[in-house]
């Protein structure tokens, strides 16, 4: 299975108060749990920087991940960027 990181910015249009930020990522969750049941969740985390959220996740289909992340734009009126990760040993191997 791939690790992807996904890196979400939240449009201040989303939420006018920050309570109302637990329930839009509720919401996000519910959806893409039903709508992409292959893709896992590893983490999340909270940012302070250019991004909000970076999301650790894994996948056999990259285009799980893809309609993830859409789903993630759609509800949150976000942007997003996807990339894969490969562990660092892997990664020191290959170059």
């Amino acid at each position: 299975m791939a690790t992807y990181v996904i890196l979400c910015r939240v449009s201040p249009k989303a939420f006018s108060k920050p309570e109302e930020f637990r329930e839009l990522a509720r919401k996000v969750g519910e959806e893409i749990r039903s709508q992409c049941p292959q893709v896992i969740w590893k983490g999340s985390y909270g940012l302070f920087g250019r991004f909000d959220v970076l999301d650790i996740v894994e996948a056999d289909d990259p285009k799980q991940v893809a309609k993830a992340a859409a789903i993630i734009r759609a509800y949150g009126h976000s942007s997003t960027e996807i990339m894969p990760a490969i562990p660092w040993k892997e990664f020191l191997e290959s170059i």
